[in-house]
């Protein structure tokens, strides 16, 4: 029971939280920056039941572990990778964030708006959805920090899936609203996930 409250637990649980925190009220006060408080919702939290779930079981697997096997917990070449990847994945999404400024939003548009520009420039240029890329590295990376392998398996694999679903049907509405632009654009960048065309 000890293992709990270690250090290694401290730092890990400590990091998790301080990560989880800056990505999720960091997409709020960038969605207020860009399109102002009154276009605002909590959904740019980002935080859905199924999240929530997620977390709840990635902490449960990290408290089994520390307590039934804590040498396992104190891999830090593999908690500092994933606390690496936690950082850049952030620093993806950001500057995605960043770079479409007004065009950027937390739901998938299906009407095309007056500001809504079809962005190519910056991490653009290479990857057509960095920030799903970002969140993708950022997600798995929490696991990995935690060296929660039943949990880095199946955030990679849940967030892959949901990626793969959801590409497609964004890109749907970007061909319907930029058309040949598109589509040239599509042909020359890659997805930003893993085996999703």
């Amino acid at each position: 029971m000890s293992e709990i409250f270690s250090f290694t637990a401290f730092r890990h649980i400590s990091q998790m939280l301080f990560a989880t925190f800056f990505f999720h009220s960091s997409e709020f006060l960038l969605a207020v920056y860009f399109h102002g408080i009154h276009k605002v919702t909590l959904n740019s939290l980002l935080l859905s039941i199924d999240y929530v779930m997620a977390m709840i079981c990635s902490l449960i697997e990290y408290l089994i572990e520390v307590h039934f096997f804590p040498e396992m917990k104190e891999q830090w070449e593999v908690s500092n990778m994933g606390l690496a990847l936690v950082v850049v994945g952030e620093v993806i999404r950001k500057l995605a964030i960043i770079t479409a400024g007004r065009s950027f939003t937390h739901l998938i548009k299906k009407y095309i708006d007056d500001d809504h520009v079809l962005i190519t420039h910056g991490l653009y240029k290479y990857v057509r959805h960095p920030s799903y890329c970002g969140f993708f590295i950022w997600s798995v990376g929490t696991q990995i920090m935690l060296c929660n392998p039943v949990c880095t398996l199946g955030f990679a694999l849940v967030v892959w899936r949901f990626f793969q679903i959801r590409i497609p049907y964004e890109e749907f509405f970007l061909r319907q609203y930029f058309g040949s632009q598109y589509e040239a654009y599509a042909r020359r960048t890659a997805s930003g996930i893993p085996f999703v065309k």
